[in-house]
């Protein structure tokens, strides 16, 4: 004999029927793992390693907040109010005329302020792709690229790559394979792993592009900390791909990441068409932010204080290159990046660093294990150090944490 399941009865004694679960398109989009280490790691005790995080010590406080009380002093009523989708036009001209200087010839009218430049890369998402296109992106790739994707229900395509970036060879034959919408890539000191495409690949991908028909994304949030080398052009500088090509920029990277200040360069239909998106989305970035943001870049010298964060990050970068010999096991590979924030160690084989998380953080230091990143075959023997955040003595300290961890053995 089987019974029926109780009625449910609410306190008034009506019967109430659920409300709907959850959009099904969450089934298939996670948490970001690199947040979730973030709340991990939180304890002051613990070094970590694991988050791309600006060094905090480095904001220029006094010069932001004279920005925001200048524009509080002399026009609250606009600073206060309602503004256009498309942005303060004073930031959007401050904006073009920085991506003029660095060799990207923009007119104000050319872009688009956005809430951090995550929310270009959705705005984007929104006006391009349709359920079950084809995405490419970098194999590994940035998680929360992959979570945007994953949120339009797009069908996520790896594209391998090797020390250097992606491979355009394998690019070509999966475009051909596939007819993708877009390829989402940051070639610049790129999130995980801190590689930066040569100029002749940039070409190729911006060739590609024209040949298969496919969207190029750029994202650039590094490119201003650069520590050696020489500056590669964007792709979008690249004749090919002038049509076909979206810059996003941040001022998370370079002012702060709490402004949530982002930027995108894209053709004028494709960018009429985010900013439809936007309209729907928020109407428009926080004025207040945008005003104090144009305010700063009028009266402070962002170069001049890229320069100081620049030195800071090169001698953390540097330290942590030092110590890496004597904190990881023999058979560790990793890279010299020229700038960014990450530097992306492979174990040997037999580690897994995922598994190896938990003793880590045992001896209060941390790091992102790199499986999350791949939306192809997992490296489990990858992981992610972040070298922004904390001071060389901080780093030395924390990498000797690291070497009682595989003193342990695997």
């Amino acid at each position: 004999m089987h019974l029926a399941a109780p009625t449910p009865v609410n306190a008034a004694g009506t019967v109430t029927v659920p409300p709907p679960a959850t959009a099904g398109r969450l089934a298939s989009v996670g948490s970001s793992p690199v947040r979730e280490i973030l709340a991990l790691t939180a304890r002051p005790e613990v070094i970590s390693f694991a988050g791309g995080l600006p060094a905090p010590e480095l904001f220029d406080v006094a010069g932001i907040r004279a920005a925001y009380d200048g524009v509080l002093a002399e026009n609250p009523q606009h600073a206060l109010q309602y503004s256009t989708t498309e942005g303060d036009p004073e930031l959007r001209t401050a904006v073009a005329a920085r991506l003029t200087a660095r060799g990207l010839p923009t007119e104000a009218d050319d872009l688009l302020v956005t809430t951090g430049s995550q929310q270009a890369l959705t705005l984007l998402t929104a006006a391009l792709v349709e359920p079950g296109a084809v995405v490419l992106v970098e194999d590994p790739c940035y998680l929360a690229a992959l979570q945007t994707f994953g949120f339009a229900g797009a069908r996520v395509v790896p594209v391998p790559t090797d020390d250097q970036g992606i491979v355009p060879a394998a690019l070509d034959e999966i475009a051909a394979r596939e007819k993708p919408t877009l390829l989402y890539v940051i070639p610049t000191f790129q999130n995980p792993t801190g590689r930066t495409l040569p100029a002749e690949r940039r070409t190729a991908v911006a060739e590609a592009a024209a040949r298969h028909g496919f969207w190029i994304v750029e994202d650039d949030p590094y490119g201003e900390l650069r520590y050696d080398g020489e500056r590669v052009p964007w792709i979008v500088s690249a004749p090919a791909a002038a049509d076909r090509t979206v810059l996003l920029g941040s001022f998370s990277k370079v002012m702060a990441p709490g402004l949530r200040l982002g930027h995108l360069r894209a053709p004028a239909g494709l960018r009429r068409a985010c900013v439809i998106a936007k309209q729907a989305a928020d109407l428009h970035t926080s004025t207040i932010d945008q005003a104090a943001a144009a305010r700063y870049l009028r009266d402070s010298d962002l170069d001049a204080h890229v320069a100081v964060m620049r030195a800071a990050y090169r001698e953390r970068r540097d330290a942590m290159l030092e110590g890496l010999p004597a904190a990881l096991p023999e058979g560790s590979r990793w890279n010299r990046p020229e700038g960014g924030m990450f530097i992306w160690v492979t174990l040997p084989d037999g580690h897994d660093a995922t598994a190896l998380l938990k003793t880590a953080v045992g001896h209060e230091v941390a790091y992102v294990p790199g499986a999350p990143f791949f939306c192809g075959e997992p490296d489990p023997r990858a992981m992610r150090l972040s070298f922004t955040t904390h001071s060389a003595d901080e780093i030395r300290d924390g990498l000797r944490r690291l070497a009682k961890v595989f003193a342990q053995g695997v």
